[in-house]
């Protein structure tokens, strides 16, 4: 029997130095193996004296010159890293708050950290219509989805859509930080969109060790109560508290038991910076990717507050899944939608009228919720 192409073979992503090293030391074949932001200089003496490297895949990372023209005399392709991009757009890992407020503390404050430079490459009308920076934001958004494969891969996600516009110790505020902690408490991993207001609460929720602590966090960050005036010093209220209630680990150093918490921002909604309590951060520059992995990712249920326009989209996304019964999990349940706030969701933006609709004599029937408050919601998700 003859062997099968390689592009019939599954390839072999690889993001650690230590996976390389030992692939190299089996002696494997390179052929369809996918390097990813790798540091090679440690390797270059080896992979100089292979030459079987034929649809070997180098995405960014370090080489020296000598190694790149090596692997492409050789049949392999190298993508480089673009020194004009504010971030790393192969990266295997996700951010973490300190990553993406880097700088924040210096002369430019906000506007220098690589949170603010890559909302403003967003923005850069020259690379608009330029086909090599669409395919760079690209291959980065990919990055971050199979980062958030691996990180949440068989754990129980519950997540918490709301507003961005919830201030700092508002009665909203301290309801979806209640909700964060109580559903992570009770086992499951709070992701939200990552950016202020109820999401911020339900991360920080979720990140907090006690209800002492939580109540404590909320009073502090009340001082500082809205990123509008000064994102900058909002951030730095925040960098704070996290540091007062003790750094967890981030994702990338955890195993799944111990993460709690993480955000899905974009930058898209660049204006809404993000909060610095998720364990992990994937921020994408497609918000349509960053919608609809988000809320694929919600395995154990959703819980939506009050919101306005993005809110109301993610509901009838998640609705849309749970018709068509896409996010069927173990003995084909479907995970619940709860809706919190009657008045919000049946008057003032009436958004459950639609969805008990939709549900009409579907499976969804059984899953969608409208309830009047956090500890019903958790009632729900953690019967």
């Amino acid at each position: 029997m003859s062997a099968r192409p390689l592009w019939q073979s599954a390839p072999v992503e690889i993001d650690r130095l230590e996976t390389l090293r030992a692939l190299l030391a089996r002696g494997d074949a390179l052929g369809g193996v996918r390097l990813q932001d790798l540091d090679l200089h440690a390797v270059q003496e080896q992979l100089l004296s292979r030459t079987d490297v034929t649809d070997l895949v180098v995405l960014g990372g370090r080489l020296t010159p000598a190694l790149t023209l090596h692997l492409i005399q050789h049949g392999a392709i190298v993508f480089p890293t673009d020194p004009k991009a504010p971030v790393e757009v192969y990266r295997a890992r996700l951010y973490t708050p300190d990553e993406l407020y880097a700088g924040l503390s210096g002369p430019l404050g906000y506007a220098g950290t690589p949170d603010a430079l890559a909302y403003a490459w967003t923005l850069d009308r020259r690379s608009g219509r330029d086909a090599y920076v669409t395919m760079l934001r690209a291959i980065h958004d990919e990055s971050m989805s199979d980062t958030l494969d691996d990180v949440l891969e068989g754990l129980p996600v519950v997540g918490v859509m709301g507003g961005h516009e919830a201030q700092r110790g508002s009665r909203v505020y301290v309801a979806a930080a209640r909700l964060g902690h109580a559903l992570a408490e009770g086992g499951c991993v709070v992701a939200t969109g990552g950016g202020p207001g109820a999401m911020e609460a339900a991360n920080l929720g979720a990140y907090a060790a006690t209800r002492t602590d939580l109540v404590a966090a909320v009073g502090a960050l009340a001082q500082m109560p809205s990123y509008r005036s000064d994102i900058g010093a909002w951030a730095t209220a925040g960098l704070n508290v996290r540091d007062q209630l003790g750094r967890r680990p981030d994702s990338d150093a955890l195993g799944g038991a111990a993460l709690r918490t993480v955000g899905i921002p974009t930058w898209f909604y660049g204006h809404e910076p993000p909060n610095v309590f998720g364990q992990g951060i994937a921020k994408y520059f497609s918000n349509a990717l960053r919608e609809d992995g988000l809320l694929a990712r919600c395995t154990a249920g959703t819980v939506v507050l009050p919101g306005a326009a993005g809110t109301v989209q993610e509901i009838f996304q998640g609705a849309t899944r749970l018709y068509y019964e896409r996010m069927a999990g173990a003995g084909g349940r479907l995970p619940p939608l709860v809706l919190v706030g009657r008045r919000h969701w049946e008057d003032v933006l009436p958004a459950w009228p639609l969805v008990t609709t939709l549900a009409g004599g579907r499976a969804m029937a059984d899953v969608v919720h409208l309830v009047d408050s956090v500890d019903e919601a958790v009632a729900i998700l953690l019967p």
